[in-house]
């Protein structure tokens, strides 16, 4: 019989252990060791059963059981002391709180709060509000905040059924199932009002319909997480469903997600500041373009409380927005028809003051290669943000080299948008056997706080290599137990599943692979030769074992298939002992398949992999990387941390690139990486293997972590957008109000600039190293002030067809003017590199308020 209602009934703990509810409500226990510790003491096997969920594990105590603990002293005493400890957590000084005193000190004043908006949130399996790399970055965003003291709160959705739960049929197809999350038996909590109801977003939409949200809010330690959800009550059922799933929906469901998101999410930020006391965000950090609504929500309020212009409000919302690119296609970037985008703000539900129109050109593709009739919510995005990031070294150079077309007339590496690499949350993803290797011989297990990696090398290799194998056989273990799991779904019985107890061997070469799978990661990549990955499997003298996991998007038929055919070459009783495709890749999963793999195999077609951070989390985990050289591998990779497949850049026949960089890979696999593996001293060491894992821990370990990458977008980002921010929103919006009307100037006047001439002079004919060329640049400002513009001498190698390049921009001075409405401008340039020269002049504008020479898009060169 079907429920026709269902609610989790809360529980309500004795007085003396009423901490373990506090304990169970912040999301600090999912990775603080000694809090789970504390919850698993009270009944391993309960633990189990509820996947490590404090929450339910204390809703599975009966009376008597509470009652008991409660009577335990000893527990009492513990309970007593986890709660000290997350207080002091809490509340003492952490890293930001110093910097930002330093900053006080130095005249600059640090966020006292930014908002960071993310369309999912990877914090831990019990909160499955994630699909991927996306989500876990949040997350791990989130709890290095916490840990840095960084006073962030996000601000998502909560879906009702998450992503989705994978399983196989028998024939190794993709099948996803939806189960229903109720947040009362989540660690969340509803925003309520002083008089109790719950707190409400309200958001019109087309046709006369209003969506309204409920805001659950998960606390990640230090730092708040606001979830909307549209699943209430007066909501019609078409609203309700807006929320049900993360990427899924058809028709306006994606749209009116990313609304409720950045709209929505606004108005969430604006009634916890009120219910809370907490602080008005100064700096709003868009991860991805998902939320780029957040933008016209904030436009919205500036003109409709403050009185300011379009273009007035335009600024002052830009100067405070970071926005952060992850994706290195343009399939990847959610894109609508324009008149979808005139249905939601037009009509009936126009904002006054904000014509449907300005919305429409913040997302249009109105440069050279865009489609017309098409609202891109990444170029609305970098509209809308005055800072902007791609997540590597190699993705900002992808990201600008994608969106160069918002700024023409400025070179590549001269487009605005920077790049700060993501990390990874180490106590997240190292396997507490690490911590114990380094409290053991290091004297501490905060490695990275007691700045410990240059001690690597004083842990024994005896105690490296044993605490690797046993991580390894923890790995096995679980995998046996999740390959029973999914034979039993896809509908074995037990008789037939004896072959499993063989699954892997915990001695064995163990190469771990697991992404979402969309077609440029390229999972059946290995698969190209399957003869030869089998006697790479199965060899005598030197096997590979592989754990393989994956989803595909529920509408990605291609990727389901590609599943399918790993699965079908994994089922084969011939080498089913040494590769498995484990399904439902989630946190939990991850959590052991980091620690346990020897290898972390990435081979995405370059340079498609924007960053790629599970290689981060094996390397940390002592794992060495064999990688494509794309994301963060590209930047990292030094000879002797792992090892780079070869690319065959610049073949065109998709298949033949696939087959050489296979044959790459394989070649590896079998002449290099298991011949380190298996190469043993007498006492079954393999030194050279072991010099790599320390090596690798030494350079990458404070490198990937989130805590650099945090303090890097604290330092680089947030302090610069909350500056540029409080100088444009001061009293009355001063600074607003003047840079809005020096762009309208300068636009307007920007199509009469020319330069007029150019005088060079004391370079020869045949000029040498220590010449200094002498220019003076007579510009035609067409009523613009010399201190309007930035007249630049942009200078650099020339190549075959006269394009420069390493360009180097020096600005010119302003010499005088004259009645005919030019300008001189000079400068000075002395000769330090030998071979080819060139040069031209380029005006540019100038403004105390604009964050880089090319942020309006304009230029004119001589």
């Amino acid at each position: 019989m079907k429920a026709i209602r269902r609610f989790s009934v809360r529980t309500v703990l004795p007085t003396r252990i009423e901490g373990l509810g506090v304990l169970a409500s912040n999301l600090r226990w999912s990775w603080h060791p000694p809090t789970r510790d504390l919850f698993q003491s009270i009944d391993p096997q309960k633990w189990a059963d509820t996947k490590e969920d404090p929450v339910r594990l204390l809703s599975r105590l009966s009376a008597e059981e509470l009652d008991a603990l409660a009577a335990d002293d000893d527990f009492v005493t513990r309970v007593v002391a986890a709660n000290a400890d997350l207080h002091s957590y809490l509340t003492n000084e952490r890293w930001y709180q110093t910097w930002s005193r330093e900053q006080e000190a130095a005249g600059n004043a640090a966020p006292a709060a930014i908002a960071y908006f993310s369309p999912e949130f990877g914090i831990t399996a019990v909160l499955p509000q994630y699909s991927g790399g996306l989500g876990i970055l949040a997350g791990d965003h989130l709890k290095s905040a916490s840990d840095l003291g960084v006073p962030i709160v996000g601000v998502g959705l909560f879906y009702k059924t998450g992503y989705f739960k994978q399983s196989l049929s028998r024939d190794g197809w993709q099948l996803e199932s939806y189960p229903v999350l109720d947040p009362d038996g989540l660690p969340l909590s509803l925003v309520r009002e002083a008089d109790g109801t719950p707190a409400v977003v309200s958001i019109d939409l087309p046709a006369g319909r209003v969506l309204h949200a409920h805001i659950w809010r998960a606390q990640v330690g230090r730092v708040p997480l606001l979830l909307l959800d549209s699943d209430v009550p007066g909501n019609d059922e078409q609203t309700r469903k807006v929320t049900q799933s993360l990427y899924g929906g058809g028709g306006d469901t994606r749209l009116e997600q990313e609304l409720l998101l950045g709209v929505g999410g606004v108005r969430a930020l604006r009634i916890w500041s009120r219910l809370s006391g907490s602080p008005t965000p100064e700096v709003y950090h868009t991860n991805e373009g998902h939320a780029g609504f957040l933008g016209v929500e904030r436009i919205t309020e500036l003109v409709r409380d403050h009185g300011l212009s379009f273009d007035e409000a335009l600024e002052a919302v830009r100067s405070a927005t970071v926005f952060t690119t992850h994706t290195p296609v343009p399939a990847g970037i959610d894109r609508f028809d324009a008149h979808k985008i005139e249905l939601f703000f037009g009509g009936a539900n126009a904002i006054p003051g904000v014509p449907v129109e300005r919305l429409l050109a913040l997302g249009a593709e109105d440069y050279e290669g865009g489609q017309p009739g098409i609202f891109n919510m990444a170029v609305m995005g970098l509209r809308l943000a005055q800072r902007a990031n791609g997540v590597s070294q190699l993705h900002g150079h992808v990201s600008r080299e994608m969106f160069d077309g918002l700024w023409p007339g400025f070179d590549e590496d001269e487009v605005p948008i920077t790049s700060i690499t993501n990390g990874v949350h180490a106590p997240t993803w190292v396997d507490r056997a690490v911590y114990d290797v380094a409290r053991q011989y290091l004297g501490t297990a905060d490695i990275a706080g007691a700045n410990a990696w240059e001690r690597i090398d004083e842990v024994p290799a005896q105690a490296i290599w044993e605490t690797k194998r046993a991580m390894r056989a923890n790995l096995v273990a679980d995998v046996r137990r999740r390959v029973r799991s999914s034979w039993h779904k896809r509908g074995a019985t037990e008789a037939e599943l004896g072959w499993v107890d063989d699954v892997l061997d915990p001695e064995v070469l163990t190469i771990g692979f697991a992404r979402r799978v969309p077609t440029y990661k390229r999972l059946t990549l290995m698969l190209s030769d399957k003869a030869r990955l089998k006697r790479l499997l199965l060899d005598p003298e030197r096997p590979v074992q592989l754990v393989i996991a994956g989803k595909s998007h529920p509408a990605d038929e291609t990727g389901k298939r590609l599943i399918q055919e790993m699965v079908r070459f994994a089922d084969d009783p011939e080498i089913r002992h040494r590769i498995v495709f484990l399904p439902n890749y989630d946190i939990a999963m991850a959590q052991h398949l980091y620690p346990g793999c020897d290898v972390w195999l990435n081979n995405p077609l370059r340079p498609f992999e924007a960053c790629g951070t599970s290689g981060m989390k094996a390397a940390l985990n002592g794992g060495l990387n064999l990688s494509i050289l794309d994301g963060w591998w590209d930047e990292w990779f030094d000879g002797h941390n792992g090892w780079a497949i070869p690319t065959a850049d610049g073949v065109e026949d998709p298949d033949r690139r696939d087959d050489i960089e296979a044959a790459a890979l394989y070649d590896l696999i079998e002449n290099n990486v298991a011949a380190s593996f298996y190469d043993r001293d007498e006492a079954g060491l393999p030194h050279g293997w072991i010099s790599m894992m320390t090596h690798t821990l030494k350079t990458l370990g404070p490198k990937v972590l989130a805590s650099r990458m945090v303090q890097d977008y604290t330092e680089q980002l947030y302090s610069p957008a909350a500056g540029a921010g409080r100088a444009l929103n001061g009293p009355e919006f001063k600074g607003a109000r003047e840079l809005a009307a020096y762009k309208a100037r300068v636009r307007a006047a920007w199509p009469k600039v020319r330069v007029d001439h150019v005088e060079p002079s004391g370079v020869s004919d045949s000029p040498q190293i220590g010449d200094t060329l002498h220019v003076r640049a007579y510009v035609d400002l067409a009523g613009l002030t010399p201190e309007d513009v930035e007249v630049q001498l942009v200078h650099g190698r020339v190549s075959d067809n006269d394009q420069l390049r390493e360009t180097v921009a020096a600005p010119l001075s302003f010499v005088e003017s004259y009645d005919n409405g030019i300008h001189q401008f000079a400068g000075a340039q002395t000769l330090t590199r030998t071979g080819s020269f060139g040069y031209s002049i380029r005006v540019v504008p100038k403004h105390p308020s604009l964050a880089s020479a090319a942020e309006l898009g304009l230029a004119r060169t001589a």
